[in-house]
């Protein structure tokens, strides 16, 4: 039986040869998908973050036209990156992730903040009514009508700061309201293909006071997807990534850990 000295100094070589090969392979490349009501600057604190940890990040523009497409879209800039990608999704973006990353090689992880994590048939209009607790609809506009017959939507200006950021400062909120991205409706009901976390392990972040989408159905959709780890945030709104950006960030460094260490091996 090994001695325990020797045992001690094994562990702690195992530890510094870890921590050194952490150190000298590249970092995963974070891509950052906004959902619905969002833009790419709703991932500003958690870029700022991950930058100062030294990971390459890029905050993908998400056109929420559709599932299908806005999978295919932000499959194509992971490709384009070269080296491996830890994909986030916020919100409606969690479908897209999981929808852009089957058959991605270079796709490592998946990270889901607020996000929708649907089977194959499911929809993200469908997962919010399987579970009591979100008023977004009577907070949405008029829908905006298409050339192409479809409809735009967008959550009402003076409802925005309550529905959707609660817990962000109201005058930040108040820009995100005035800023917002819409999505196709068609996007809501449209039905998502075999989903990724399937074969990717995943992550996941929702706070207890989301308005959007109801905690239990993101709980519910964290342990199907078997989630590594699931961090619930005491108070937190739909808009987490603006509002708790140390959180976010801390979920997705330890998502890309162990591509880091894949990378160098």
């Amino acid at each position: 039986m090994p001695h325990p000295i020797k045992r001690a100094i094994a562990a702690g070589a195992m530890t510094l040869a870890t921590a050194s090969v952490m150190a000298a392979a590249p970092k995963p490349t974070i891509v950052l998908v906004h959902g619905a009501f969002a833009g790419s600057s709703s991932w500003n604190g958690v870029v700022a973050e991950l930058s100062q940890q030294g990971y390459p990040v890029i905050a993908a523009a998400n056109p929420l036209r559709g599932v299908a497409s806005d999978g295919a879209y932000v499959a194509a800039l992971a490709r384009s990156v070269n080296g491996p990608v830890v994909l986030v999704g916020h919100s409606y973006g969690g479908a897209v992730i999981s929808a852009a990353a089957s058959g991605q090689a270079n796709v490592k992880a998946l990270v889901f903040v607020a996000a929708f994590a649907p089977d194959q048939g499911e929809s993200a209009l469908a997962l919010t009514g399987k579970f009591p607790g979100s008023t977004l609809p009577p907070a949405l506009a008029a829908p905006v009508k298409l050339d192409d017959g479809g409809e735009d939507l967008y959550v009402q200006q003076d409802k925005f700061p309550q529905q959707f950021a609660a817990d962000v400062p109201l005058a930040q909120a108040q820009a995100m309201a005035a800023t917002q991205r819409p999505i196709k409706a068609a996007a809501l009901s449209e039905a998502a293909p075999a989903p990724a976390w399937k074969t990717l392990p995943s992550w996941s972040i929702h706070g207890t006071a989301d308005l959007n989408i109801p905690p239990q159905a993101m709980a519910f959709m964290a342990e199907r997807a078997k989630a590594r780890k699931a961090v619930v945030v005491a108070g937190g709104s739909h808009a987490l990534m603006v509002s708790r950006p140390r959180e976010v960030a801390a979920l997705i460094v330890d998502a890309a850990r162990p591509v880091t260490v894949d990378a160098g091996r």
